[in-house]
């Protein structure tokens, strides 16, 4: 208990508390400043009344949707031509890993200045060819695809990372083996690499629902939810009712809503893990 003690008194501090006056505040009005008073239902009323947030949920869905299959397939791939790669597999996994360090802010500036710049970026630089390419963050159609692939380009080489490890787990002589009986790249991957590396890529995929509700920092950055609300997710959500419209009890309410769908998450991983156990 002793031992444990600490650990609890952190976790207690940073996570349960600031959770149980979340909890507290999405049942209160408050602006930030008078004293709150108690409001019962009416924050999640008015959060399912506003026309925004079933789209910001929508958006939410799309987003989890692209994440739990482009980068995954991405890093998947990635890592199984790095597991044949004799020469400069270190080099290649820091050239991977590098977009999951660098900080989104300059990740999102870059791509912002550099390429969706209708001016002195890479659209302006095809538009000088006669291509007609707008930039993809002003259009409501493409605006959250447009955010999504910045994200993409910053995830995928932190699951391709975290998949070569676990491909390196695998027994060796079990894709000896699946050679020697004439096992071609996608029947290697399907009847070997994958179902051994099964219990990693369903934390990846928890973990990427979890972080895909989350999503915050590049859509704020690129286009803070626009425009016209087309790229707008229950993150910044939850922000502009903070400081936008310093009514927290909504911005709570938002934020109990994402915790929701990343306590589902979690409790199917739970439940998973124990099955295999079990089994």
């Amino acid at each position: 208990m002793w031992f444990l003690l600490p650990a609890l008194l952190i976790n207690a501090a940073i996570i349960l508390i600031p959770a149980l006056l979340t909890i507290a505040m999405a049942f209160a009005n408050w602006d930030g400043v008078s004293t709150p008073t108690f409001a019962g239902l009416d924050n999640f009323r008015a959060l399912a009344d506003d026309p925004i947030f079933l789209p910001a949920l929508l958006n939410n869905f799309k987003w989890t949707a692209i994440f739990l299959t482009i980068p995954i397939a991405m890093g998947l791939v990635a890592a199984s031509l790095l597991l044949m790669v004799r020469r400069g597999r270190t080099f290649f996994q820091v050239v991977y890993f590098l977009p999951a360090i660098i900080a989104t802010v300059v990740t999102a500036r870059v791509w912002q200045g550099m390429i969706f710049n209708p001016d002195a970026g890479i659209i302006g630089y095809l538009q000088t060819f006669g291509l007609h390419v707008s930039d993809p963050l002003s259009r409501p159609s493409s605006s959250l695809y447009a955010v999504a692939s910045v994200d993409l380009w910053h995830w995928w080489g932190f699951l391709c990372v975290i998949f070569f490890a676990a491909f390196r787990q695998v027994d060796v002589s079990q894709i000896e083996a699946a050679r020697l009986d004439g096992a071609r790249y996608f029947q290697l991957m399907r009847y070997v690499l994958l179902p051994a590396i099964r219990p990693t890529i369903v934390l990846m995929m928890i973990m990427t629902v979890i972080w895909s509700f989350l999503a915050f920092d590049f859509v704020y950055i690129l286009t803070q939810g626009g425009p016209a609300y087309s790229s707008e997710v229950l993150s910044t959500l939850s922000y502009r009712y903070a400081f936008y419209n310093f009514t927290m009890g909504p911005a709570a309410a938002a934020a109990l809503v994402i915790a929701l769908f990343g306590i589902v998450a979690t409790v199917f991983y739970v439940r998973l893990q124990q099955r295999e156990v079990q089994v």
